[in-house]
């Protein structure tokens, strides 16, 4: 829902405030007041192109507007905010553009500068704009296909379809893999199968390469190896050595004076240095262990020849799929993985186009369950548009919703399914009885094109429809020219119609008819005003009249919230150009009459 907009030095608009409610809002005020600037803020926040010549006429003035959305958490636009990198707090989305009077404008989110794009993509989920320049987004086949399919409550039907689509098209990817490019298939087939069968003739074990390093070190340096641990066992325990020592060795010696202080026997002074001489003879006895295991371990000469050829072995296999042993070894394992993939033989292929033909079945029988769907919501969305518009004055135009299937003309030949089904989708309008049957877009007025939509958006309410065309408790609905050419009983309906579409969503209508603007729950006024000197730019709240002693600048925008009185001014202005005792008493009955029953 928008909570609040907020304009700076667009066009005539030197600083206006629009803190918008929930339920239906009425923009109102005298043609050419400025009224069209108020979409021109919304289009410019919901990430639109600047246009030339919106900027304030006050020189070197910069552009600025902002939108502050109340949404919830579990929303698409919360979602795509989050993606962003920002989410604002108590569910509030900032969206604003700045429009420097030199240079590049910029586009922020919670106050963070995000591409132009994000806002656009954000503003989708939440806002819909029907005026003139903003009807043709429906008038796409794919905009009808959705909105028909949100209508339809098809989701089970569409979800079973995309799936037997996605798995048709995965296996088209392999055979087309596997038939139009066997060529070079085939060579990586042959270069996985060689390496792999490479790799297998040389046996290697994650960490062996290491392993024959050290024994080669050993073998490398055997001489002072020897040397060495010979020399330290003959001081620790020369019996290890099988010679008869001049001297004792020091594990002897420890033993010798740990005895003599257990000797002594006065534990009290004498017991923990028995002890720990006992300790440190346990640890030298492990030392002496593991050295004289070592002398055992005998790797001769002529084995480094050997050791050296294996070491050359794993060095080829680490610098083609390394850079260890164990890369090597999960390369391998892919590899096979993907040969198997690449399996261009005969039976594979055959294989490959049986189950082809079946997911193709079974996409095409998902398909038609899709487009029965779709036949028979069309029908009843058709009737529920053109009942809808009798009551908007626009009595014998009608809506026809042609759902077209392709499998229906076409048996199981190819190229009848794509990503959406096998139906081809046309919302086709006739305008008045008589008139011919043209593409929605190509058959209306912008008036009647902007009570065709809000038909399309009542009737989507109707069905509580959720998402960008439906109803949402998130959606803002924005209505430009829908009262084009119409008065009397049908304004007063086209005012109900309304206010019902805003019992599920926000809705802002932009009206010059007093039927119309009488059933919103909040009314805002646009109206030209003087401008003083010493206000031009500097941001005073909107509605501030410049003294009587300032020097006058020009004219500016006023954009005042109008409620008890002021607004029974408004609507009797609405009707009758003046605020007669007369108009007064009308707009009076006309605001307590536009009220729709609590149930």
């Amino acid at each position: 829902m928008l909570d609040e907009l907020e304009i700076r030095n667009l066009g005539p608009i030197r600083h206006a405030v629009l803190a918008t409610g929930a339920g239906m809002t009425a923009i109102t005020g005298e043609t050419g007041a400025g009224k069209s600037m108020l979409l021109d803020a919304l289009r410019l926040v919901s990430g639109a192109a600047v246009q030339s010549g919106r900027a304030s006429s006050a020189a070197q003035q910069d552009i600025w507007a902002q939108a502050v959305f109340a949404v919830q958490e579990d929303s698409a636009a919360y979602a795509l905010a989050k993606d962003a990198g920002t989410t604002g707090d108590d569910g509030e989305l900032y969206l604003t553009r700045s429009i420097p009077a030199h240079g590049r404008s910029r586009a922020l989110l919670n106050g963070h500068t995000v591409p132009r794009a994000v806002l656009k993509d954000i503003s989708e989920q939440m806002v819909t704009i029907h005026g003139q320049s903003d009807q043709m987004r429906m008038a796409s086949a794919a905009r009808q296909r959705e909105f028909l399919d949100r209508f339809a409550e098809d989701g089970e039907e569409l979800a079973r379809y995309t799936q037997a689509w996605d798995a048709l098209r995965a296996i088209d990817g392999k055979l087309k893999a596997l038939d139009g490019e066997q060529a070079a298939t085939r060579a990586q087939a042959t270069y996985l199968r060689e390496s792999i069968e490479r790799i297998d003739a040389v046996e290697p074990h994650a960490g062996e390469d290491e392993e024959l390093k050290s024994r080669r070190d050993r073998i490398e340096n055997a001489a002072a190896i020897a040397h060495g641990v010979a020399s330290a066992l003959t001081a620790l325990d020369p019996s290890q050595m099988d010679v008869d020592a001049q001297h004792p060795g020091a594990l002897s010696l420890i033993d010798d004076a740990a005895r003599s202080l257990e000797d002594i026997n006065i534990h009290e002074v004498f017991g923990e240095s028995a002890q720990t001489l006992k300790s440190l003879s346990q640890e030298i006895s492990d030392v002496v262990f593991t050295l004289s295991g070592q002398i055992d371990e005998e790797d001769s000469a002529a084995d480094l020849d050997t050791i050296n050829g294996r070491i050359h072995e794993l060095d080829e296999l680490t610098k083609r799929w390394g850079p260890s042993l164990s890369d090597v070894l999960a390369w391998r394992d892919k590899a096979e993985n993907d040969m198997q993939d690449m399996d261009a033989s005969p039976e594979r292929l055959a294989s490959l186009r049986a189950e082809r033909d079946d997911l193709y079945r079974r996409a095409l029988t998902a398909a038609d369950a899709l487009s029965h769907a779709r036949q028979e919501a069309a029908g009843r969305l058709g009737r529920h548009v053109g009942e809808e518009l009798g009551a908007l004055a626009m009595r014998g135009s009608k809506l026809d919703v042609v759902v077209s299937s392709r499998h229906r003309g076409a048996g199981e030949s190819e190229g009848i399914l794509d990503a959406h089904g096998c139906d081809d989708i046309e919302f086709l309008f006739t305008a008045f009885p008589g008139s011919p049957r043209l593409p929605m877009g190509k058959s209306a007025s912008g008036g009647e094109l902007s009570r065709l939509m809000l038909a399309l958006e009542l009737v989507a309410a109707d069905r509580s429809t959720t998402g960008h065309e439906g109803a949402s408790n998130d959606g803002v609905f924005i209505f430009d020219e829908v009262d084009a050419g119409v008065g009397g009983k049908a304004a007063v309906e086209l005012g109900r119609r309304l206010a019902l579409l805003a019992k599920s969503a926000q809705v802002i209508v932009v009206t010059h008819l007093p039927q119309v603007a009488s059933w919103a729950d909040t009314q805002f006024v646009v109206s030209k005003g003087m401008s003083a000197a010493g206000d031009a730019g500097s941001g005073s709240d909107a509605g501030a009249a410049a003294d009587e002693g300032d020097q006058v600048q020009g004219i500016e925008t006023i954009v005042e919230e109008v409620q008890g009185v002021e607004r029974e001014r408004e609507i009797a202005r609405m009707l009758a150009g003046s605020e007669s005792e007369t108009s007064l008493r009308h707009a009076r009955e006309l605001l307590q009459s536009s009220r729709i029953p609590t149930e």
